[in-house]
């Protein structure tokens, strides 16, 4: 009797940590094809979009943020504006002036807005060394930090690591390492 049981817990313990590992799997990559979709249109590598998401929300499309950001790249309504005002669609604009919260709930239009936002961000310091941390600390903690960070110095040689030392903010430091060393490994697997 009492091998019995240890049988049946071992393989119960078994049986869960396989379908642990395997419901881990599902959720994380429930939202490649949408990942995948919108990095390519901004000319995003998709593995650093599912990085930013994992850091983000963990993948919980209903996240709202302590500074009212929403969804899986935790977008503001403030950007989620922007980007319907540039598009140039009235529909846009009119659904995040009337409900910006349910808007960016949406998983494939927060992935869009949140991908188009990191691609401005991007744009600023495109070329430079430290190209991806800079992206990411003003995606994180806006352009001007970014600034603020690089102030006396060249920014357009900066290497990734100097500029990481240069962040200002503990959390964003965390923020762009923790990305950083994600993606790394993301690139890695795929």
């Amino acid at each position: 009797m009492r091998r019995y049981l240890l049988s049946s817990l071992i393989i119960f313990l078994l049986l869960s940590a396989v379908g642990a590992y395997y419901l881990n799997r599902y959720w994380v990559h429930r939202y490649d094809d949408l990942i995948t979709r919108q990095a390519s249109v901004y000319r995003l590598d998709e593995q650093l979009v599912w990085s930013v998401i994992y850091e983000e929300t963990y993948f919980r499309a209903w996240q709202i943020g302590a500074d009212d950001e929403v969804g899986l790249m935790q977008v503001t309504p403030l950007v989620a504006r922007e980007w319907a005002k540039e598009t140039g669609f009235q529909e846009f604009e009119k659904q995040t002036a009337e409900n910006v919260v349910e808007f960016l709930r949406e998983p494939e239009r927060n992935i869009q807005i949140g991908c188009w936002y990191l691609e401005k961000m991007r744009g600023k310091y495109r070329g430079y060394p430290a190209e991806t941390g800079m992206m990411l600390a003003s995606y994180n903690a806006g352009a001007s930090r970014v600034e603020e960070w690089t102030r006396n110095t060249e920014a357009a040689r900066i290497s990734e690591p100097e500029f990481i030392e240069r962040i200002g903010i503990a959390s964003t430091k965390s923020y762009v390492v923790s990305i950083l060393e994600r993606y790394a490994r993301a690139k890695n697997k795929f």
